[in-house]
């Protein structure tokens, strides 16, 4: 298979064997493999994973992850590779939005587009600043974090942001879990809090739209109860909507497919990982995304419209 031919090109592909896991648990879902057999096979996998990479992540704001693969020429033959980001875009308008945020992904960019590259690494920077902000806050707080950061160098780190923050609050004792490190100190209006800044959803759909992306609205569970603010978005050249996510259970998947439908949005899936609450190799394993809508994401954005969405069965 694919991944397989991964790792006959690079042994050490730690992200190859995640997908194999992922292939025993669709086999699971779908009948061909028992129980027992997909657990196991699935099980061997992702240890091998986390032994070759036990800190793997999904980053926001940065192409980096897919020029590394390029880099080791680890794409194997008939699998289509191609760009991903996630923005968190700030709403300046009082609409109801958790921490006043959507998050607009991108698939397709060009990863050689300059001006691209630049708005990035301005968001990169007001990442940074968050973080600083936010360890700096803790230390006011007597809540110090500083020798639970593991060398991070935020002049190096692409992506540091508030897990990174939760799980050093977790080995310092000062929280119990990420989770409630997020409750009680650095959640929206907590003690530790400290406001993004960055690009507005307009922005953001017209940054990855220039750099000839498909923008989508991510994990948006909320999607049927807001179809008018979606439309919105559409309008200003949105042009798909996340309908596979590990969170959403099959009556969320069928839900937010529908309004894809209607809205005539790309369908796109994804796991949301940021090593925050469990292995990447298990959120990957527990995440599927049908064939045909991954199939259509390549490409979508450089038309303008990309692909008619349909209802999903989940």
């Amino acid at each position: 298979g694919y991944f397989e031919a991964a790792l006959e090109r690079v042994p050490d592909f730690a992200l190859a064997h995640v997908g194999i896991a992922k292939v025993w648990a669709g086999r699971r879902q779908m009948g061909f493999a028992s129980q027992s057999e997909a657990r196991a096979r699935g099980q061997a996998a992702l240890s091998k994973a986390l032994e070759l990479d036990d800190d793997l992540a999904e980053a926001h704001d940065t192409l980096a992850g897919y020029r590394e693969v390029i880099a080791a020429n680890a794409v194997p033959d008939g699998l289509d590779l191609i760009t991903g980001v996630e923005i968190n875009a700030i709403v300046i308008r009082d609409i109801g939005l958790w921490e006043g945020e959507l998050h607009i992904l991108g698939f397709g960019m060009d990863a050689d587009d300059e001006a691209f590259e630049a708005i990035l690494a301005t968001q990169r920077d007001r990442r940074r600043e968050r973080f600083e902000q936010t360890v700096n806050r803790l230390r006011d707080l007597d809540l110090a974090i500083d020798d639970h950061l593991h060398g991070l160098s935020t002049a190096e780190d692409d992506a540091l942001g508030r897990p990174t923050v939760a799980r050093a609050l977790v080995s310092a004792g000062h929280a119990t879990s990420v989770e409630d490190a997020f409750g009680r100190l650095i959640g929206h209006g907590k003690p530790a809090y400290v406001p993004r800044r960055g690009l507005g959803p307009l922005e953001a759909i017209v940054a990855i739209r220039a750099a000839g992306g498909l923008p989508a609205l991510a994990h948006f569970s909320d999607a049927p109860a807001r179809v008018e603010l979606i439309r919105e978005l559409a309008e200003d050249g949105l042009g798909g909507l996340e309908v596979y996510h590990r969170s959403f259970d099959a009556a969320t998947v069928l839900a937010v497919s529908e309004v894809a439908a209607e809205l005539r949005l790309v369908p796109t899936g994804g796991s949301d990982y940021h090593g925050d609450t469990s292995a990447y190799a298990e959120a990957h394993a527990g995440l599927w995304v049908p064939p045909e809508v991954a199939a259509g994401i390549p490409g979508a954005g450089k038309g303008g419209s990309g692909i008619v969405g349909s209802a999903a069965q989940p």
